[in-house]
């Protein structure tokens, strides 16, 4: 049986400085979004920072692809919501664009009925069709919309679900063999 070095648990803890509003000690704390530096003094003051100041993370640069802003190199890079093309030349240039560029399905938003469906996808790379015109509409189906009126209850956009056309509306069962 191994012994335990108790001096490692000595001593005290990591530094992470002072507050800069009120001088008390920093450290680390944990909120319903995760640990973070915060202030020794809180609630009295009320002063936090991301754990890492770094949330943006390079994943490859292309070198033979300019930024249109400045003429750097751009690169793909993994950030808070999910991956796009970001500029090296950050912070002084700004220029982002997404990877996976909207797919327009021509179809008329069903619900505000000025807006298109469009293809998107979320943070973990998972595809889902919303209405173009967010936020003032929020429509979103998570399955491939299909032209076409339901014949029980009149919505009027299908979906194409495991070999099946259906309504994508809740109160609505209707389904058909494609």
């Amino acid at each position: 049986m191994s012994k335990i070095d108790h001096s490692l648990f000595d001593g005290p803890a990591h530094d992470f400085g002072t507050c800069p509003e009120c001088e008390n000690s920093l450290q680390i704390r944990n909120g319903k979004t995760g640990p973070f530096i915060g202030c020794s003094a809180y609630p009295d003051c009320t002063f936090s920072k991301p754990l890492h100041d770094n949330q943006t993370t390079t994943l490859k640069e292309m070198p033979d692809v300019n930024c249109p802003a400045c003429g750097s190199i751009m690169a793909i890079k993994n950030g808070r919501y999910g991956m796009f093309l970001g500029c090296t030349g950050f912070p002084d240039c700004h220029y982002i664009e997404p990877i996976n560029t909207q797919e327009d399905t021509q179809l008329t938003c069903p619900k505000c009925k000025k807006g298109h469906i469009v293809e998107r996808t979320n943070k973990y790379g998972k595809r889902f069709f919303a209405c173009d015109n967010y936020p003032t509409c929020r429509y979103v189906v998570n399955f491939t919309p299909v032209q076409g009126a339901c014949p029980a209850c009149g919505w009027e956009l299908m979906v194409k679900k495991k070999g099946t056309i259906c309504c994508p509306q809740p109160t609505c069962d209707f389904k058909q063999t494609d």
